[in-house]
């Protein structure tokens, strides 16, 4: 497996479009279509948030079947929060987008993200749809990417190309979100597509084991949007002889391809959070089970005292151990351990009176990963962040003016 520069339109057989509708004061582009030019197989998760968007409940339904073909995304309004109209909207621009493809609507995915409790444009989302179809192409990735962007600073993509049964396979994926991140998934939005043949209830197992080592493993503030989706397309045609179960032999280099790129765009979401001015990696060791290795990182990735005291470049690791304290995870106060940057800063428990001012180096780095061990079992889990900044108060307290 090796990573490459692409886009969801570098597996085969897959076009893609963005383009600018108005929909967005900023006028910047905000309307995408991501076509196969077959039917694929298809694994999706969603938000878990009761209050979900139009265009999850419509999304829920066409991921409940094998296959799809297309997905339609519009960003600078969520459609959420919007009633009957609002699942209205969502419906006419899924037929709108499978009338122009010839495809049948369950085939058609939709998504929205943007500003909640206002009705969609749909006049000007109307013929942006109908321009995102006719220019999508082999090329049209980038502009694809940038269209769903909302808060975020960069565009978020990632590619690998491995081999499965000596046939080249390719897997590519965008994803938007730099703020409301607190993935919870069974405003943050992924779509990957693959060339590769993947049997339908083997990706949709496949995508929700991603989903939680690498989405549902990011919080930025702690808050789990009501339109997050991460949609995966297969469309088979690399031709490898396709995949029928997890026992499969290309199984395992599949799923570390799919992993590898959910990762990715993860990382860069936490990267890009709101204000950000640090990358956190929080890795907690020595728990019970995986869930209280995560539920420990959660809690520590979460606290605005942890995120704070890193945008403060101060390395306060009271504050860690509390948090890892309050998470509820199983914990043996004296067989704790805490690292930040590789500097052993309390053992079994204990102060290990490292002088502060000796952390003033990695303290100013940009990535810094800390290491708890809980002494009370042998699972870890990771969980990826970043600081609360003044900046994160501005752009939130300004959203919707």
């Amino acid at each position: 497996m090796k990573k490459i520069d692409g886009w969801v339109t570098t597996p085969q057989g897959f076009l893609a479009a963005g383009v600018k509708a108005g929909i967005k004061a900023s006028g910047n582009h905000d309307v995408a279509v991501i076509y196969s030019t077959v039917p694929a197989a298809t694994g999706a998760v969603f938000t878990q948030n009761k209050m979900c968007a139009a265009p999850v409940l419509v999304s829920r339904k066409v991921a409940a079947k094998s296959y799809a073909q297309a997905i339609v995304v519009n960003s600078g309004c969520a459609n959420a929060c919007t009633g009957e109209q609002g699942l209205k909207d969502a419906e006419a621009m899924q037929a709108q987008t499978a009338e122009l493809l010839g495809v049948e609507n369950d085939a058609v995915y939709v998504c929205s993200t943007g500003v909640i409790g206002h009705f969609m444009p749909m006049d000007k989302l109307a013929k942006g749809i109908a321009d995102a179809v006719d220019a999508m192409d082999e090329t049209g990735g980038e502009s694809c990417a940038m269209a769903i962007q909302t808060t975020d600073t960069f565009i978020k993509h990632a590619a690998y190309e491995f081999e499965l049964g000596g046939k080249t396979v390719k897997i590519a994926g965008i994803a938007k979100g730099a703020g409301m991140i607190h993935p919870n998934m069974a405003t943050m939005l992924t779509f990957l597509t693959t060339d590769a043949a993947v049997a339908p209830d083997v990706l949709k197992r496949a995508v929700k084991a991603a989903a939680d080592k690498s989405f549902n493993m990011v919080v930025v503030d702690g808050d789990t949007s009501t339109n997050d989706s991460m949609i995966v397309l297969a469309n088979g045609l690399a031709e490898n002889e396709i995949i029928v179960s997890e026992e499969h032999p290309d199984y395992p280099a599949f799923f570390e391809a799919l992993l590898a790129c959910a990762q990715d765009l993860a990382k860069m979401i936490a990267r890009d959070g709101e204000g950000a001015t640090k990358f956190l990696e929080v890795n907690v060791a020595g728990a019970a089970t995986w869930a209280e290795a995560k539920t420990a990182a959660m809690a520590i990735a979460k606290s605005p005292l942890v995120k704070t005291a890193f945008f403060g470049k101060d390395p306060n690791w009271g504050r860690i151990v509390c948090a890892a304290g309050y998470s509820g995870a199983q914990m043996e106060p004296d067989k704790v351990n805490l690292e930040i940057g590789g500097v052993r800063l309390v053992e079994n428990g204990m102060n290990c009176n490292v002088p502060l001012e000796s952390l003033k180096d990695i303290m100013e780095q940009h990535d810094i990963s800390m290491k708890i061990d809980l002494g009370a079992g042998k699972e870890e889990a990771t969980v990826w962040t970043c600081d609360f900044s003044y900046e994160y108060v501005k752009i939130n307290g300004e959203y919707h003016t």
